[in-house]
């Protein structure tokens, strides 16, 4: 018998659990650890509230998470509460499938001003997950700026620019909800160090803008490169830059019954953050141009004003202790997934954040892979049963898979007209809401 721990329920550590059923089907017991009740991720955190169709992927997870072989572990968090040493001597193998919860700093002057927020943080809040629901950013303010190109930040911009009735059918939390409805910002900007040739917006997110209903995208045309230079991008960025240049050909006066742009400023690269009493007013920009693909300054800056900032330049995964970590690529050290005997890393925790959700499939499939070739048939260790035990030991309690189907059930009850289900927001309410 092989013995299993994934530690991280969200997509990567899904597929890792899927993929060792596959391989050793009976001959396996696999532990899916998570520090939140609750499971599944960024696909619950982080996947924008009103892309519910691709939020549906957690049903495929459930059918792996239902039954004897794999088991969903929560309110348990490695590093804290159990060591990954624990894990090591009681499994054949341990998985890191932790994901880069953490922003990557915006290393710019003025950065710890009130209403500059990461877009994990920024994301979890109107996600409502327990570490950002108290956030509570300001949007009093008429202006509102995204920096980073790619889907997050147009995640931000387009529900920031989204009306009330345009969420109907999503999850998102109420208390974000109530912000929004009472929001007063007009001006949106997107700022990108690069120009519409790097960007890494997908076409799907970038048209999803042409339909809001009271914001218009604007693009500068004196940004964009000759058409022609389309030729040479790969189809995928080709037809994001064709959605651009029809952004640009927008005529001003076609939308004056929107209210919100969403403006597009490109070879933008942030410098400082211009504060007015503790808040944010402004953001310092320098203007730059691209060279063999890498932004470099020009020397000249200008001012934007900004009432709000989010910031959408990535990600970083949290350190372990006991577990090798590479500082500057913000994830465990690791050979192809290797990372120490028995100690294995997978789906942004291996490779960073880049990818999308199904990127983790065949990551997963191959980490399985590579523990099949390097434990055999299991060293006979305890495995679920030393960890029931440390469990005990220690008092921690653990919320199970019948649990969290609990949780959910209240969470739709509770859910608004429309809405497919209201989450709570606090550890204390979720495991409350399990019941006894």
């Amino acid at each position: 018998m092989r013995h299993i721990a994934i530690v991280g329920s969200g997509p990567a550590g899904y597929y890792t659990a899927e993929a060792a059923v596959k391989k050793w089907g009976e001959d396996a017991r696999i532990d899916v650890i998570d520090r939140l009740p609750v499971p599944f991720g960024l696909i619950r955190t982080g996947v924008a509230p009103d892309h519910q169709s691709i939020k549906a992927v957690s049903r495929r997870y459930e059918k792996t998470a239902i039954g004897d072989t794999v088991r969903f572990i929560g309110n348990v968090d490695i590093g804290t509460d159990i060591s990954v040493a624990d894990l090591r001597s009681l499994y054949d193998a341990v998985i890191l499938a932790t994901g880069a919860p953490k922003d990557r700093e915006l290393a710019i002057a003025g950065a710890e001003a009130a209403n500059v927020f990461g877009s994990a943080a920024f994301v979890g809040w109107y996600n409502g997950h327990p570490d950002f629901a108290h956030l509570a950013p300001d949007l009093s303010g008429r202006h509102a700026v995204v920096i980073g190109m790619g889907n997050v930040a147009l995640d931000v911009a387009r529900i920031l620019a989204k009306t009330e009735g345009e969420f109907a059918g999503s999850d998102i939390v109420s208390h974000a909800l109530e912000s929004l409805r009472a929001s007063r910002i007009e001006h949106i900007t997107i700022l990108g160090r690069r120009g519409p040739h790097q960007i890494m917006m997908t076409p799907k997110e970038l048209g999803e803008l042409m339909q809001l209903e009271r914001a218009a995208p604007q693009v500068d045309a004196a940004d964009l490169p000759p058409a022609g230079d389309d030729a040479i991008l790969e189809p995928g960025l080709r037809k994001s830059v064709t959605l651009l240049r029809e952004f640009a050909a927008l005529p001003a006066a076609a939308s004056p019954d929107k209210p919100i742009t969403i403006a597009f400023d490109f070879f933008a690269s942030p410098r400082a953050i211009v504060s007015d009493g503790g808040g944010i007013a402004a953001i310092e920009v320098e203007r730059t141009r691209v060279e063999a693909g890498r932004a470099v300054g020009t020397g000249e800056t200008y001012r934007l004003p900004a009432d709000l900032l989010v910031s959408c330049i990535g990600y970083q995964t949290s350190a372990i202790e006991g577990v090798p970590f590479d500082e500057r690529a913000g994830r465990f050290a690791n050979d192809e997934g290797r990372i120490l005997p028995g100690l294995y890393c997978v789906g942004w925790a291996k490779r960073g954040p880049s990818g999308t959700i199904g990127t983790n499939r065949p990551d997963g499939y191959g980490v399985i892979d590579l523990v099949d070739e390097d434990i055999g048939t299991g060293a006979r260790k305890r495995g679920r049963d030393g960890l029931d035990e440390l469990i005990a030991k220690r008092g921690l309690d653990v919320v199970t898979f019948r649990d969290w189907q609990k949780i959910e059930e209240a969470e739709i009850a509770a859910a608004r007209e429309g809405a497919p289900r209201e989450k709570f927001v606090d550890i204390e309410s979720m495991i409350a809401a399990r019941g006894v």
